[in-house]
């Protein structure tokens, strides 16, 4: 696995549906993971995912544990080489993941990129 990509879900339905599609749009070409952590949402979102986007890991946090560690919860499930925290209100270009990998690969001594 050489991607996972973290989406913290909170009352932001619309917005993370949007994400969604740009994230699994830009890892057509890259063997990626997404995980969407929803932070007992009021609006629906439960409902309103349920069906929608199979290849994506729902977990759906009973209470709302925060950004931090509802991003925690997910990295412990992660499998990939790097780690993206996502915001849900974000469009990723289709060619973003594939050049940060061949950046991240072809860049001694880099930890992070933001």
């Amino acid at each position: 696995m050489q991607l996972s990509v973290i989406i913290v879900n909170y009352n932001v339905k619309y917005f993370a549906e949007q994400c969604l599609y740009t994230v699994i749009n830009a890892s057509k070409n890259i063997d990626a993971e997404v995980i969407v952590i929803d932070n007992n949402s009021t609006d629906g979102s439960r409902d309103f995912f349920n069906g929608k986007f199979a290849d994506v890991h729902f977990i759906w946090n009973e209470e709302n544990v925060g950004f931090s560690k509802a991003n925690n919860i997910a990295l412990q499930q992660a499998t990939g080489k790097y780690i993206l925290f996502l915001n849900p209100d974000t469009l990723v270009p289709e060619d973003c993941f594939e050049k940060c990998i061949s950046f991240f690969e072809s860049t001694k001594d880099i930890g992070a990129l933001a």
